[in-house]
């Protein structure tokens, strides 16, 4: 089964894709998560920057405190997933950096 399958998952993207204003999508990711999952995840998105820009792994260990085994991960995603970290660091640009 694919994500897209899913009934929860397509509620999900929904409401991600409904969010219209940074206090809505604060208030969301609040509502909807932990504070260390939305660090986890935030600090994913951070490490998935760094290897876009070619960072070496002890500096993204040193500039975001991930782990070894988190940098990996991450990598193996970014370089052989979807592709949605590309997608999503051209559409933001250098405006969030």
């Amino acid at each position: 089964m694919h994500n897209s399958d899913n009934e929860g998952y397509k509620l999900l993207v929904d409401a991600i894709l409904a969010i219209e204003t940074e206090e809505e999508c604060n208030a969301f990711l609040e509502d909807i998560m932990t504070r260390k999952e939305i660090l986890d995840i935030a600090q994913r998105l951070m490490v998935a920057k760094m290897l876009s820009e070619q960072a070496v792994y002890n500096k993204i260990v040193e500039e975001t405190g991930a782990s070894t085994a988190t940098i990996s991960r991450v990598n193996r995603s970014y370089l052989y997933g979807a592709g949605g970290y590309d997608k999503i660091f051209c559409k933001i640009g250098d405006s969030k950096k």
